[in-house]
């Protein structure tokens, strides 16, 4: 009990402005090896009539010091709060790097201006649509193999992701009167393997034309129009007969790969050809399900891959580098 009264007296006497001083203060009777720490170890030896009181002197102490050690850690902090250096406002502050246009982004926009040079404008619609505007509107036959859920992502009964973005094109021509020009940019949704060359999400610029006196030629001079505009006038196309409900008749264009320069790759497979687009005059059909009369107008539609386009303006052997987010890809295209 001596021991106690010199270590309170010690500990009300204490004063100090250091930080060090005052946490050397507390490590000497509250550390591993502190003080009470030997006073505690001291308590088997007491006589157990006394140990009661000196268990009470001990936390008396301890609570002591506690609140010693609280009272110098505040006075100090308050004493250097004043003392701590104000920022420098004027300084610059740290540069925030600035993120980059996503390529998708970069080609639908080109895609997009290529055929407003041109008098098209831009029309948009719902990822989301029903079966008529996806399907029915543009002469897709109730057991087309297209409306089977292994091609077609369905959220309801007659509710699914669009598979393409003539839609967009269905619902221009509902509230629309020829002459029509649209241009027609959107993701698209199918129910495919995810591989180099193709990916269950994709996107698609389409191009309708409706007028009097359309014909295949006006198609051919707008497609040699978009590849000359799009990859330079030494690029070669070929046209291939095709089939699709909405066109007839239809086609499918390649251009020559620029990825190996015709010799064969991953994505031309091996051919020195790439498919980049659908084509083909508007199926009369087509024209009378959306209520215009196709005996007196006639158009032509486009259907352009995205992702095949940039991969040949870019040279990009592998689809998915498109939707993997990976900053060091699409840090290239900071400067677009």
């Amino acid at each position: 009990m001596t021991n106690i009264e010199k270590f309170r007296e010690e500990i009300e006497q204490f004063r100090s402005e250091k930080l060090e001083e005052i946490e050397q203060f507390r490590s000497k009777f509250l550390g591993k090896k502190g003080l009470l720490i030997a006073l505690f170890d001291e308590i088997k030896n007491i006589p157990p009539a006394e140990r009661k009181d000196f268990g009470q002197g001990i936390n008396h102490l301890k609570q002591t010091v506690l609140e010693k050690y609280a009272a110098l850690k505040a006075a100090y902090e308050a004493a250097h709060a004043e003392q701590r250096e104000t920022p420098d406002l004027t300084r610059p502050a740290n540069r925030i790097p600035l993120g980059a246009r996503h390529p998708i982004s970069i080609v639908t926009r080109q895609l997009c201006d290529v055929f407003k040079k041109i008098g098209y404008t831009v029309a948009e619609g719902p990822d989301i649509e029903d079966d008529w505007h996806n399907f029915g509107a543009l002469n897709f036959p109730p057991e087309h193999p297209a409306r089977d859920m292994q091609d077609t992502f369905f959220v309801d009964p007659g509710v699914l992701l669009r598979t393409h973005t003539s839609p967009v094109q269905a619902r221009v021509m509902e509230a629309n009167r020829p002459p029509i020009r649209v241009v027609c940019p959107g993701r698209v949704f199918r129910n495919e393997a995810i591989t180099a060359r193709a990916h269950c999400i994709f996107h698609q610029v389409e191009i309708l034309c409706i007028d009097e006196h359309i014909s295949f030629a006006d198609l051919k001079q707008t497609l040699d129009f978009f590849v000359r505009e799009m990859f330079g006038k030494d690029r070669r196309i070929r046209l291939r007969p095709s089939y699709f409900p909405f066109t007839e008749p239809s086609a499918e264009m390649d251009i020559s790969c620029d990825i190996c320069n015709g010799k064969g790759c991953n994505i031309c497979k091996g051919s020195g050809w790439v498919e980049i687009l659908g084509c083909g005059m508007v199926d009369p059909n087509v024209l009378s399900l959306n209520g215009i009369d196709p005996e007196k107008y006639s158009g032509f539609a486009i259907g352009i891959g995205v992702e095949r386009t940039t991969q040949q303006l870019y040279k990009t052997k592998d689809i998915r580098l498109f939707f993997e987010n990976d900053i060091r890809f699409l840090g290239q295209f900071e400067a677009l």
